[in-house]
């Protein structure tokens, strides 16, 4: 079997390969740096594939921003790019495309996290949907919630997990900014990349959501902290701040039980990572 995954410079493309390359043999398309060139957010272009691979995997994604270039990049790759990149599959004559999508695909115009990235997750796979449905092209769409990973590449997502480990592992106080103990849900990048080569190897259609199975707090992720680099400072709550509202989606665990393999690192074990991590680096 042979595999390309698109955006092959991603944090995600890098955690996944090892995976794939377990039974497959693995090529990576991006903008620069990786075997074959493609860039979708380059506009008006049509995407060639080489021949003899049967399954694309799609990375690549805009996290776009507030002005209107951001909106248009974010168009750009997310949905048109998207788009042509079918299209590359349909005339490789390629059997299976798994988009990575997002988890912020689910949510509705008026939700306080809506934003241009995810208006054009969710658009995106609307019309792969559509373009794939008439067509040989088997069509999977993974939306994980949010990822982190060992290391300072996942720093620039996840910002508030890193600030959280650097005051840990400096022995500084933690302030969670209002008196909300705000909820999230973040998957770690290992668990991620399986789930994805597990997705693969069945070939699985339809549209699945890839979460932790379980919802965190913010309390829970700097205690998480705290313990994982041997901290004892203190965790306060600035209620001088606006409170942090909750950013969850309903957990479903429909996709790990036709896997039969589900998260298995809980934020406390990945905090443990990467600070095993930072004192072999030190």
């Amino acid at each position: 079997m042979r595999i390309l995954v698109v955006g092959g410079t991603s944090n995600l493309a890098r955690a996944l390969k090892p995976h794939l390359t377990e039974f497959a043999e693995v090529w990576t398309a991006g903008r620069a740096g990786c075997d074959v060139d493609l860039d979708l957010g380059k506009s008006g272009s049509k995407f060639m594939l080489p021949n003899g691979v049967d399954v694309v995997i799609n990375t690549a994604a805009s996290f776009g921003g507030k002005n209107v270039d951001a909106f248009l990049e974010a168009e750009q790759v997310n949905i048109l790019g998207l788009l042509g990149l079918c299209q590359a599959c349909v005339d490789a004559k390629v059997g299976y495309f798994l988009h990575v999508s997002s988890i912020f695909a689910a949510l509705a115009p008026t939700a306080r996290f809506f934003s241009i990235y995810s208006a054009t997750k969710r658009h995106g796979e609307d019309l792969a949907r559509l373009f794939c449905q008439p067509s040989a092209l088997a069509l999977g769409i993974l939306r994980p919630s949010q990822f982190y990973g060992v290391g300072d590449a996942y720093r620039k997502h996840q910002p508030f997990l890193y600030s959280v480990m650097d005051r840990a592992e400096r022995g500084e106080a933690i302030s969670i900014y209002g008196g909300n103990d705000a909820l999230r849900n973040f998957i770690h990048v290992e668990d991620l990349a399986r789930i994805i080569s597990l997705t693969v190897r069945q070939r699985l259609e339809g549209t699945y959501s890839c979460q932790s199975l379980q919802d965190v707090r913010y309390s829970e992720v700097a205690k998480a902290a705290m313990a994982a680099f041997g901290s004892d400072a203190e965790l306060k709550f600035n209620r001088d701040q606006p409170d942090i509202p909750d950013n969850v989606f309903e957990i479903d665990g429909s996709l790990y039980e036709l896997l039969g393999y589900s998260p298995s690192i809980s934020i406390g074990l990945g905090m443990q990572k990467e600070a095993a991590y930072r004192k072999g680096i030190r």
